[in-house]
């Protein structure tokens, strides 16, 4: 089933990249899968947006239910994405996506499901790696991979082995997906982005803000609800599948909503245990939110010292950073300013340029002596 959801304004102009000393072909219409349930849709369509940009046409094939209103509010503000609707089954998307491929030749194929990495694709494939259930697992106190994982470790193996470029959106969650799966033929990391201009800061409120999938227990909600009641000011949790829950419950807020309680907030707290990358914190970040966060390679990779971390077990220490943000705004104030001035340099155009790098190096690389075609890993 196909939806058009809007025609390209014009042709689209060939482009010529240069990628670590190739000469590049002219990208111009790529095949990415996205599901509309997660945040791997916001990256999605963030990325096809910045791509119309420059001249490239995508065809997004959504996997899982239909739209709702919101979501189909989003993809229609895309200038000429075509989105391509799945069959309600699971097991019928593999023979789906390739029928797909075929009627659009795409130059490059774009998967965000790591299993669809094996199929008997014709264009170059890049998987991208957006979490690890293993590694999930791992950061639960006490938890280790259970058995029913091993299907779905098999799958993504193959799938991830099997393409021609793994991409994470951090240096610490590909380190982590190549301890579990790899080795892998290449790898780059490509960091998402967000629009500034969605996330305008607003004159600031005395509350803390967080914002997640409030029954993720890898997002560490716990430490920030038991020390609710010992703050002076609220603390106010956006998220699916609210809890009761000693902090204001706000539930699952619309991507307009969203940005208003981050345009207002004077703190947003994410005291994860895992988080590959953390996209509700650049949104907060550009909200002009000073940060505190749980002390993860992967966070501090990303804000380094434009955030104040603490250990996920460190519940006293949280309390304690949160009191100390909101008792001196001067201080918060410039935490605030160092954590925007961070997030603005995670824009759209600069993951656009990167992805078609790799796009334009997937498509010219040389082969190896296997017949698997060479990329430079970075």
């Amino acid at each position: 089933m196909l939806r058009r959801i809007l025609e390209p304004g014009g042709p689209s102009s060939p482009m010529r990249e240069q990628s670590r000393g190739f000469k590049t072909s002219p990208v111009q219409r790529v095949l990415m899968t996205t599901d509309a349930v997660s945040g791997v849709w916001t990256d999605s369509l963030e990325l096809c947006r910045a791509l119309a940009a420059r001249g490239v046409r995508v065809d997004l094939a959504l996997l899982g239910g239909p739209l709702s209103a919101d979501r189909g509010m989003e993809a229609r503000d895309v200038p000429g994405l075509v989105l391509h609707e799945s069959p309600c089954r699971a097991e019928a998307w593999e023979t789906w996506l390739l029928e797909l491929e075929e009627q659009l030749a795409p130059d490059i194929v774009h998967l965000h499901v790591a299993s669809h990495g094996e199929l008997a694709w014709k264009a170059p494939t890049l998987v991208v790696a957006h979490a690890c259930p293993l590694s999930c697992c791992e950061a639960l106190p006490g938890e280790h991979a259970p058995e029913r994982y091993a299907h779905h470790w098999r799958e993504t193996t193959r799938g991830l082995r099997a393409a021609g470029c793994v991409v994470a959106p951090t240096s610490a969650m590909l380190a982590s997906v190549e301890r579990h799966h790899g080795p892998f033929r290449s790898t780059r990391v490509i960091p998402p982005a967000r629009r500034a201009e969605a996330f305008l800061p607003d004159a600031k409120e005395s509350f803390v803000f967080s914002s997640c999938r409030v029954w993720d227990e890898t997002k560490n909600l716990a430490a920030l609800e038991a020390i609710a009641p010992r703050l002076s000011v609220p603390v106010c949790i956006a998220g699916q599948a609210p809890r009761t829950v000693q902090a204001e419950s706000l539930g699952l807020l619309s991507p307009w909503e969203l940005a208003g309680w981050m345009s207002r907030a004077a703190v947003f707290a994410l005291p994860a245990r895992y988080e590959p990358f953390g996209l509700s914190v650049l949104e907060a970040a550009l909200a002009g939110c000073a940060l505190v966060l749980g002390d993860l390679p992967s966070l501090r990779e990303v804000w380094g010292d434009a955030a104040l971390f603490v250990h996920p077990d460190d519940v006293e220490g949280l309390a304690q950073a949160l009191r100390w943000l909101m008792t001196h705004p001067t201080e918060r104030e410039g935490r605030a300013n160092r954590a925007r001035n961070r997030a603005l340099t995670f824009t759209p155009r600069r993951m656009a340029e990167a992805y078609l790098e790799l796009y334009a190096a997937l498509r010219v690389r040389p082969l190896d002596s296997w017949g698997h075609p060479l990329l430079h890993a970075g």
